[in-house]
């Protein structure tokens, strides 16, 4: 037997769910929530397997909901049903610890197989979610940002010192005082922990900054 907690602010939703799975053998419905703290609480107090939850909700939605009882009841397997389809929800509910997301209008059967499935410890999304899902992981990581401790003025900054440019174009090609540019690598030695410019240029060589168009200082050109 699959136990079954409810938790929705609509109470037409809850009856309708309540009615679908008192029709379906070997699951019981032990409990309904109206907000988010109270399906936390039945949670706690109830350990159902499952937790069929909303995201929008009155005093503490899904979300926060979903994120609260992975810590203080991690046996209960929340299945998002919701009518919210964008990726920052979807993605937003599997890091809260959700192990399932369909979305409402979803038909009888997929609601009741996406019980079963994260009773069993499975993860389970809609067709239309399961194509985001897959898309996110298939999609290209993005190229790594070097130094992510630099504003992006700085590594501007630092990739033309890799390249061999004075101070003095450096301002010119940013638009920035001498003075501007001696603070921001004095903010760079400090940042990259280094103790002078060639020490700065061997670590930004390194990460792949000032290859493009380098141009070593000429005779007599200064690179304070």
């Amino acid at each position: 037997m699959i136990t079954v907690l409810l938790a929705d602010d609509h109470p037409v939703v809850r009856g309708g769910l309540r009615a679908l799975l008192g029709s379906i053998d070997g699951l019981r419905v032990v409990g309904e929530a109206a907000n988010g703290r109270e399906a936390v609480r039945q949670a706690v107090t109830h350990h159902p397997d499952v937790l069929v939850m909303d995201i929008q909700m009155p005093d503490v939605d899904g979300i926060a909901a979903t994120r609260q009882i992975a810590r203080d009841a991690p046996g209960v397997a929340v299945l998002m049903l919701t009518m919210y389809h964008d990726d920052d929800a979807v993605f937003a509910a599997m890091r809260a610890g959700a192990r399932g997301y369909l979305l409402k209008g979803a038909e009888q059967d997929e609601i009741v197989r996406a019980i079963r499935a994260v009773a069993a410890g499975e993860a389970i999304f809609g067709p239309g979610v399961a194509q985001r899902v897959l898309g996110f992981f298939s999609a290209p990581l993005p190229a790594e940002v070097p130094f992510p401790e630099l504003t992006g003025r700085e590594r501007d900054v630092l990739d033309l010192i890799a390249g061999g440019r004075p101070n003095g174009e450096i301002g010119r090609r940013l638009g920035i005082s001498a003075k501007t540019v001696a603070n921001h690598i004095s903010s760079i030695f400090g940042k990259l922990q280094v103790a002078d410019r060639a020490e700065a240029i061997i670590r930004a060589r390194d990460a792949g900054l000032g290859l493009q168009g380098e141009r070593p200082p000429g005779p007599g050109r200064t690179s304070t």
